[in-house]
């Protein structure tokens, strides 16, 4: 009697056991929840899901093979929003240029950008905020000072009324902080790399409508009001600087899309 019920113990767990959500089932649910994730406009999420499916359930078939169309639909789409975008940015990558000189020397290993607004010949004695740009869209500020004294400055304070932004210090000695004379004048360029602009650039492109100054800090100091034309230029070299780097990862993306595409 002891063995007979076991047996009918066994027999409903494994009928129960049948009876429950098979992996297609499952797998059908988590493609649903992926639907509704596209709806809502995340699209990242929806390929988790979609991606997890045939490692999740191996044996559902057929909703896997639904979840990599539709994957590959979704793939496809991006890469015409990508594509179109790429076209634009080219066109507006281009506008832009008109305004810069782009030139590469011996000592250059990226072509540079030059706003015409700084061309040397026209920059060699005064003291202003240079941009600099290169193909790459990196791009960085210099502080330029032109005077009768040294005044070692080693940042620079950018400001108008309650709003100011510092640089962070370059010392005397450094590569990016350069000395010279010029006939009986002064010449002092600091450079300000990899981020050492501490955001003034972003901040000079912030405000250029209003009456920005600028304080040479270091030993001695110097005081700017900064030309419309500096700031012009310092804002065309930053929306260039985006619009390169923006390119340079549509261009990845639509690579790494064609190539889950398969498309030459």
């Amino acid at each position: 009697m002891k063995f007979t019920l076991h047996f009918i113990a066994l027999i409903l767990l494994m009928f129960f056991a049948a009876c429950g959500p098979s992996d297609e089932d499952k797998a059908r649910g988590k493609m649903n929840y992926a639907k509704m994730l596209l709806e809502k406009k995340d699209t990242t999420m929806a390929m988790k899901q979609l991606d997890s499916i045939a490692l999740q359930f191996p044996t559902a078939k057929y909703t896997a093979n639904a979840a990599k169309n539709l994957i590959s639909e979704i793939n496809y789409e991006i890469l015409k929003k990508n594509e179109a975008e790429f076209d634009s940015l080219l066109a507006k990558i281009s506008i832009l240029e008109n305004s810069f000189d782009k030139e590469k020397t011996e000592f250059d290993r990226f072509v540079q950008y030059t706003h015409k607004n700084q061309k040397s010949q026209h920059s060699l004695n005064r003291t202003y905020i240079q941009a600099h740009l290169d193909e790459t869209g990196e791009m960085y500020i210099s502080s330029n000072y032109y005077g009768k004294n040294t005044i070692n400055h080693y940042s620079l304070r950018v400001y108008d009324a309650d709003i100011s932004a510092k640089t962070d210090s370059i010392p005397l000695g450094d590569n990016d902080n350069h000395q010279s004379d010029f006939m009986d004048f002064k010449w002092e360029k600091v450079s300000y790399r990899k981020g050492k602009d501490n955001g003034v650039a972003e901040f000079i492109v912030n405000n250029t409508e209003r009456k920005l100054k600028a304080t040479y800090l270091g030993k001695g100091q110097a005081f700017i009001i900064l030309e419309d034309f500096d700031k012009r230029a310092v804002k065309d070299a930053f929306v260039l600087s985006k619009a390169i780097k923006r390119k340079t990862i549509l261009e990845k993306n639509i690579r790494d899309l064609k190539r889950k595409l398969n498309i030459e």
